[in-house]
């Protein structure tokens, strides 16, 4: 894992989940990207170019909240970049290579009742690079202990375990799987993968309407430093994904949520 994008929006939230992702790139020996989508159109008959004026105001916004952090030695890069935040982060993507994009939790938006804004659930609906969710405030900590919380254990994608395997073998962090029999579930689904095996510190397995019932009904047993969760299109937040903000009513985590989605 080298490389980590850190998308930065106008929250008072941005510095902590900077300086996080900073103190996490720090343990692993990663480059954090600190980016920053705008957009804008010059008007007609002028001769001020807006566009560059806000690439220029959206650098020095993100050189401020980079001054602002403990860089810790971490090689940090600022992109501004021109256009959508889902298209951006797909150029950025497709020119570097991300292996990890680190987001707040919490929306731009005064609803407090969101857990992601539109921004950060846009990242998670539409790009296939896994995503690490932090908490308001959250403060940065080795990952010891894992709860990943699943409906199949059958894996279809070669690369999508790769985030957490990397972490398992960064940090020792023991793997508590929990595989939730929802309704309709197949035999099939209760096999669990040869990789997901080799994770494996144990293993739960319970009965519930859904994945997230399951996961809080066992979060507190095992009292994880995070939480895991695939993004598939019959798996957890299989409704959520249609839209690009999630409700806390729908789903929330007080610890940093990690979102594996195979490419």
């Amino acid at each position: 894992m080298q490389h980590i994008l850190v998308p930065i929006g106008f929250t008072e939230s941005a510095q902590n989940t900077l300086q996080y992702a900073i103190d996490f790139a720090s343990e692993i020996n990663a480059k954090i990207f600190v980016f920053r989508a705008y957009s804008a159109q010059s008007k007609a008959g002028t001769m001020i170019n807006i566009n560059s004026i806000i690439e220029r105001e959206t650098n020095l916004y993100l050189r401020t909240m980079v001054k602002a952090v403990d860089t810790k030695n971490v090689d940090v890069k600022l992109i501004a970049a021109k256009g959508s935040v889902v298209d951006s982060v797909l150029g950025i993507d497709d020119d570097l290579g991300i292996d990890l994009i680190i987001v707040g939790a919490k929306s731009n938006s005064i609803k407090e009742e969101l857990f992601l804004g539109r921004t950060a659930g846009s990242i998670v609906k539409q790009t296939d690079i896994a995503v690490l969710t932090v908490p308001e405030n959250y403060k940065y900590a080795p990952l010891k202990n894992v709860l990943m919380a699943f409906k199949s254990g059958v894996i279809k994608s070669k690369n999508v375990l790769k985030p957490l395997q990397f972490i398992v073998e960064k940090f020792s962090t023991k793997v508590n799987l929990l595989l939730v029999k929802t309704p309709n579930y197949t035999q099939e689904d209760l096999v669990l993968d040869q990789n997901l095996k080799k994770l494996q510190s144990t293993l739960t397995v319970t009965e519930n309407a859904t994945t997230f019932q399951g996961v809080l009904e066992h979060i507190k047993t095992h009292n994880p430093d995070m939480l895991c969760v695939f993004r598939r299109k019959r798996g957890f937040f299989k409704k959520l994904w249609e839209k690009n903000t999630i409700l806390k009513e729908e789903f929330f985590t007080n610890v940093p949520l990690l979102i594996l989605k195979g490419k």
